[in-house]
């Protein structure tokens, strides 16, 4: 049964994120990731997508499918540059890699404006601050008042994470490896449209576009069966080279 890493983003943890991914189990071995920080761990004073995907690397097996969405498709794409060996595909969800495409007018504004808005932390309260977060983002959740308890945990990560805007994706050593990626978006917002788009370009990646869902396109019903045939089709073309 192949295995699939699935490397939650910002704010909610593993369960939350992947939650329309649970059919899955069937047919794949999903590991769901809680990152450092997140329920049902404890707090963390920082946040640094280099050290998640350390810890993300050190998990990997042989042939392992690696999956990220938004900081944990930063942290994928960094896990699996150092470990290419390991990865038998990888698949990002609109990672917030800015540093991609900062040449788009769009990629540098969002850019700007996550770099603020994280500086914002240190005097917004936690509520307004993963308000303003989930704007940028082009999120449509309206998170409840007073916030939930793992929610609110999940908000003071958010206020301690290092910017993602700071990430230096080595888009080389990742085209020149040989297993199969894809990148997946959601036609919501320009930033990661260009974002996406250039890690489509630089990578050879496979690119599928799924409206309707905003940031969080894994919860698009057809995101399942478009993974599932990825990560066949990358399974059967190792088989066969190896």
């Amino acid at each position: 049964m192949e295995r699939l890493i699935l490397v939650h983003g910002s704010v909610v943890g593993g369960r939350a994120t992947w939650h329309a991914q649970l059919p899955l189990t069937g047919r794949f071995e999903l590991v769901v990731l809680d990152r450092p920080g997140f329920p049902p761990n404890p707090p963390v004073e920082r946040v640094d997508f280099e050290e998640d995907a350390q810890l993300v690397s050190g998990l990997l097996e042989p042939g392992d499918h690696l999956v990220g969405h938004s900081y944990g498709g930063v942290i994928s794409l960094l896990a699996a540059a150092s470990s290419p060996e390991l990865v038998r595909s990888l698949t990002v969800i609109e990672p917030p890699a800015t540093r991609v495409a900062l040449d788009e007018p769009t990629v540098a504004e969002f850019a700007a404006g996550g770099e603020a808005l994280y500086a914002s932390a240190q005097i917004d309260d936690i509520e307004a601050l993963l308000q303003r977060f989930l704007g940028a983002v082009g999120s449509t959740f309206v998170p409840p008042s007073p916030l939930p308890p793992d929610l609110e945990q999940g908000a003071r990560v958010l206020a301690v994470e290092r910017g993602p805007w700071e990430a230096e994706i080595p888009l080389d050593v990742l085209a020149e490896a040989r297993f199969p990626k894809l990148v997946v978006s959601g036609a919501h917002h320009p930033a990661f449209d260009a974002i996406c788009d250039a890690l489509e370009r630089e990578l050879h990646a496979e690119r599928v576009v799924l409206p309707g869902y905003g940031h969080a396109a894994q919860r698009h019903p057809d995101f399942n069966a478009r993974l599932t045939d990825f990560v066949e089709r990358a399974t059967q073309s190792t088989s066969q080279t190896g």
